[in-house]
């Protein structure tokens, strides 16, 4: 016998949905992205300190301390920033991230060579040359922190993704 009343399942409603990812609100966001900005830019001082005390050409110590810094940062801003999960998309997320990280890499880069430059006749000290280099390294940090935030926010974490352990249940 049969009621009119009582729905049967389908196989398709025994699936749980696929949920979207809630994204922080922008200013936890800003926090945590400058949280991690901070902790990537510990690792790139330890870095640019150590080889320019080694007596690597500001050029080059900029540059691998840079990178020092950015890969970490990636995946501590994309999870705990931005709330991504699972592997990251290469045309969405980790190309634009690239892009924008190439940009600011340089700045920072250019900024620290130029200031190699300009103090290379003042003949200063090694100490004092290292705290001047490191001193422009972290400037061009903090000029262009906010502009890459805004890129990352709106350019490459802009849309919604969902997680893989989502995506694993259906």
């Amino acid at each position: 016998m049969h009621n009119e009343k009582v729905r049967t399942a389908t196989p398709a409603a025994a699936e749980p949905p696929m949920l979207p990812v809630r994204r922080p609100r922008l200013l936890i966001r800003l926090f945590r992205a400058a949280t991690s900005s901070v902790l990537a830019t510990a690792i790139s001082q330890v870095t640019l300190i150590g080889l320019l005390w080694w007596g690597a050409i500001p050029a080059l110590a900029s540059a691998v301390a840079f990178v020092a810094g950015a890969i970490p940062n990636f995946f501590l801003s994309r999870r705990w920033a931005w709330g991504r999960r699972g592997t990251p998309p290469v045309k969405s997320e980790l190309m634009p991230y690239f892009g924008v990280i190439a940009l600011t890499g340089l700045a920072s880069v250019g900024l620290t060579t130029l200031a190699g430059w300009l103090t290379e006749p003042l003949n200063l000290s090694g100490l004092v040359r290292i705290i001047v280099l490191d001193a422009v390294f972290l400037s061009g940090y903090a000029i262009v922190f906010i502009m890459k935030f805004a890129l990352l926010d709106r350019l490459v974490f802009r849309h919604e993704t969902r997680t893989r352990e989502a995506r694993s249940k259906t």
